[in-house]
């Protein structure tokens, strides 16, 4: 079968390998509707480590072409939405209740692009099917769908992480998809004002649209001092959904003692986080430096499809470019890499 992905570090293209079997409790999926990620991109360009011969792609929804044995709720021809993060539920870690990232290790339940090829192939393969495939319902469109497996999750994740509560202030640094899905994760949750931190002019409109209250540019001066004018004073809760190492002191910086920074981006390898002791008040203030994967499994996605379903979020506005046929899975990837400004998230759709 083809697959696109990395030929080795920073040379991606398009890969022959061979099909995929399930196991007994596994299932082989062909993608009908696909999504590249800023995490793929990072990727290919070694931010994770060296990789090659890799197919890449994560967020995928799609048609069972196949079942193990032991498989009891799909068959082939079962439209499905399939999690990013799909962990393995006989792991000690997620028997101890820690359902994000760590099966058999650190990311360990995040298998695309870690421990086997992703969803940008003709097939791709899928463990414990029942627990980690969702039937695509019948009143939701495949493109918001597709939205839920990655995008809508990790955003959401930053606000659980967080602990958004009533009333309070917080900052989201980083407009793109995910910062957008935390924007309207956070007015669901009841936070007051939400300030975010971008420049594109599309996603500014967007994150007014989801909740957002007041927009800050990076490129207008020091954000920290100009967030603090804004709020009066420290804020309750900031989400780092975007940026670098440097990112992380300036969340530190302007959140309040006893206050939360939850971080969901994809930091490079070679980052060093430092944080200037008095501004954690020499360890005293009692502030929270969080960062995680999203949670896996069926259950989540269902209860994220439910929020589209009653029309709380509209995650499909986040698409804003789209592309037709396997082949252009390609262009869509290229077109993520660069990221021109009028760009949120591109999806692919294949008709076999």
């Amino acid at each position: 079968m083809k697959g696109y992905g990395v030929v080795k570090t920073g040379q991606p293209g398009w890969l022959d390998k061979e099909k995929p079997v399930p196991g007994p409790l596994d299932a082989i999926v062909r993608p009908t509707v696909l999504a590249p990620c800023s995490s793929d991109t990072h990727t290919m360009h070694g931010g994770a480590g060296p990789r090659e011969n890799l197919i890449l792609g994560h967020e995928a929804v799609g048609e069972v072409t196949e079942v193990g044995g032991l498989v009891r709720k799909f068959k082939p021809g079962d439209k499905v939405v399939v999690p990013c993060v799909t962990p393995d539920w006989t792991g000690r870690y997620i028997q101890e209740g820690k359902y994000n990232a760590h099966d058999h290790g650190m990311m360990g339940s995040f298998k695309f692009l870690t421990a086997k090829d992703g969803t940008f192939a003709e097939f791709f393969h899928v463990n414990m099917a029942d627990a980690n495939l969702v039937s695509l319902p019948n009143d939701i469109s495949p493109e918001a769908a597709l939205m839920t497996v990655d995008m809508m999750s990790t955003g959401f994740h930053a606000v659980e992480l967080a602990e958004v509560g009533y009333g309070e202030t917080v900052v989201v640094t980083g407009i793109g998809p995910v910062g957008l899905m935390a924007v309207a994760g956070s007015r669901l949750k009841g936070a007051g004002r939400i300030i975010v931190v971008g420049t594109r002019p599309n996603c500014v409109k967007i994150a007014k649209e989801y909740g957002a209250t007041d927009v800050v540019s990076y490129k207008d001066g020091d954000i920290v001092e100009r967030i603090k004018s804004l709020a009066g004073g420290s804020v309750d809760k900031v989400i780092i959904a975007g940026g670098n190492a440097a990112t992380l002191t300036q969340a530190v910086s302007m959140v309040k003692p006893t206050g939360i920074v939850a971080s969901v981006n994809y930091y490079d390898a070679a980052d060093t986080f430092t944080i200037p002791a008095f501004m954690w008040g020499l360890g005293m203030a009692n502030i929270d430096i969080r960062g995680g994967f999203c949670p896996g499994g069926a259950v989540r996605i269902e209860k994220l499809l439910n929020i589209i379903k009653y029309e709380r979020v509209d995650p499909a506005k986040l698409i804003t470019h789209r592309f037709d046929g396997f082949e252009k899975i390609e262009d869509a990837f290229m077109l993520m890499d660069k990221k021109p400004a009028d760009l949120i998230k591109p999806a692919v759709f294949i008709t076999w």
